[in-house]
């Protein structure tokens, strides 16, 4: 249904390659996930593939894209501005959903697991839950009644009860699939082919890899194809090396052979000189066999990231104890009494409905423990803009003292987590999400803070680079309280699980 031949992206502004001769064929059984690290050109090929000219002012490209007469609903990554200010019904009205037949409707909204009735709603999309948002915008894409859908990360900003929803949505649906997300626990329940788009040698040539495999099969034999391929690399260099020494003796002798034969002698100096042509043709061979060595692998380079040893608390140490009545939003209440209690040394998460409040309330939590002077504890909102001026370039985010070591210093840092030199010095509103993670992420180990407060911290990170943030979490020395629906952080992250409803906050057994 689609066919990707020999395609080459390339930004216009500073010729960076995202992808060269790509070629893929999308079946009708087909639910491909497209995954790579932040600022690969995921959401760029998504877009090329639905409508050329939303990446016409940013990207040439070359190569070919058959879509055979498809008909694609595309779901974009972020709803627009104007979108959010629509009424729900003007939103479906708008995208044609008012020429479909009640039980077109109907169909539809047991598809999403929805009530119909939300499609005629007078609130405004931006009030929507993040689950509600999703399946409304859904609709409008089905509406379409599309041969193939394209999904830049629906898996964000929902609960885990949406995600086992899109799961199923996905993995059951009758017409191919071609999405991207970074939830690893959805790849892998969902997924039978992968595109993997990366950025090798500090972002200098792009690789794509197209395996029809489901996700966790694919990382798996992919880390074993990188450690068979490693083994074989260093055995041929060790026989080569072997060979070498062996070569340079031999060349060694007959140098000094050559050096101090006897002028009396002119036959042998004859004999001397075929035997070091011979020789030389010897290494002449051996630099043509270097050239046909297996050659380590290469991939992606893992994101860095530890935190100093600093960031401790003692296990008895009281870090929160709050008491709340009821917690509103405004003037909406969201939910009833809420006792909460953390102490040193434990990582919490709390979980709950989109709309639930736990945003809300760990914004209260921030409240009371950033002035703290007992502690020093860190806040990573769910909105970027809330903790970074983003017209600031990233080494100015990170700076405080403005001395030259402390410079060099963080842009070292934030080499190691896979900022080239040129995203350092742009603005950091022109980042990608995951990248302005990896930002907050480098600003919390830098900055020794001992407790962190997290709003969905992995949200925006790749299935590739999460198994890495997970380990350095789980390896923290301080307080973790974090809202998360990341299936994965929470069982290898997080020691209590906390459920926070319209009755109040639970501590799940």
């Amino acid at each position: 249904m689609l066919q990707i031949k020999n395609l080459s992206m390339c930004h216009t502004k500073d010729l960076h390659i995202l992808s060269e001769d790509l070629s893929f064929v999308i079946g009708d059984r087909d639910k491909a996930a497209i995954i790579g690290e932040e600022g690969n050109g995921k959401s760029t090929l998504l877009k090329l593939i639905y409508d050329p000219e939303l990446i016409e002012n940013y990207i040439e490209y070359s190569g070919e894209i058959i879509k055979n007469g498809t008909v694609f609903g595309y779901l974009s990554q972020e709803i627009g501005e104007k979108d959010k200010e629509k009424t729900v019904a003007e939103f479906c009205r708008e995208n044609g959903m008012d020429e479909l037949l009640p039980y077109e409707l109907y169909e539809i909204a047991m598809q999403l697991c929805i009530d119909a009735d939300i499609f005629d709603s007078e609130r405004k999309m931006k009030t929507l839950s993040g689950g509600e948002k999703v399946k409304v915008r859904m609709a409008a894409v089905l509406a379409k009644k599309p041969d193939m859908l394209l999904l830049d990360e629906p898996s964000n900003d929902i609960d885990i009860e949406t995600l086992e929803w899109l799961e199923e949505f996905i993995a059951s649906s009758d017409v191919p699939v071609l999405y991207i997300s970074h939830d690893e626990t959805l790849l892998e329940r969902s997924a039978n082919m992968i595109i993997h788009m990366e950025q090798l040698r500090r972002k200098t040539r792009a690789r794509c890899t197209v395996a029809k495999l489901p996700y966790r099969r694919y990382v798996d034999e992919r880390l074993l194809g990188f450690e068979k391929q490693e083994q074989l690399a260093r055995s041929e260099k060790r026989d080569f090396d072997k060979k070498m020494d062996r070569y340079r003796q031999i060349y060694q002798k007959v140098e000094h052979q050559q050096e101090n034969i006897s002028r009396q002698d002119p036959a042998g100096g004859r004999l001397l000189k075929k035997k070091m042509h011979s020789v030389k043709s010897m290494g002449r061979r051996f630099e043509k066999e270097k050239e046909n060595l297996t050659q380590m692998p290469e991939g992606e380079e893992a994101i860095f990231l530890r935190f100093g040893e600093n960031a401790k608390i003692p296990n008895g140490k009281k870090v929160v104890s709050m008491k709340i009545p009821e917690l509103f939003a405004g003037e909406k209440r969201l939910c009833g009494e809420i006792e909460f209690e953390v102490s040193g040394g434990e990582k919490i998460c709390i979980i709950g409905r989109n709309g639930a409040g736990k945003t809300t309330f760990l914004k209260k939590i921030a409240e009371e423990l950033l002035p703290r002077k007992d502690i020093k504890a860190a806040y990573m909102p769910q909105n970027y803009e809330e903790g970074f001026d983003l017209d600031k370039d990233p080494v100015e985010l990170l700076m405080n003292g403005g001395t030259k070591e402390e410079r060099t210093k963080i842009r070292t840092y934030l080499g190691s987590i896979k900022f080239t030199a040129d995203e350092m010095s742009h603005p950091a509103k022109e980042l990608s999400g995951g990248q302005k993670a990896k930002l907050f992420f480098a600003k919390m180990a830098l900055g020794d803070y001992n407790v962190l407060i997290l709003d969905e911290p992995t949200r925006n990170l790749s299935p590739l680079s999460n198994p890495e943030i997970r380990e350095v979490l789980k390896n923290f020395g301080g307080v973790i309280i974090s809202v998360s629906h990341d299936r994965k952080y929470i069982a290898e992250v997080c020691e209590k699980i906390y459920e926070l409803s319209e009755n109040g906050l639970k501590r799940l057994p």
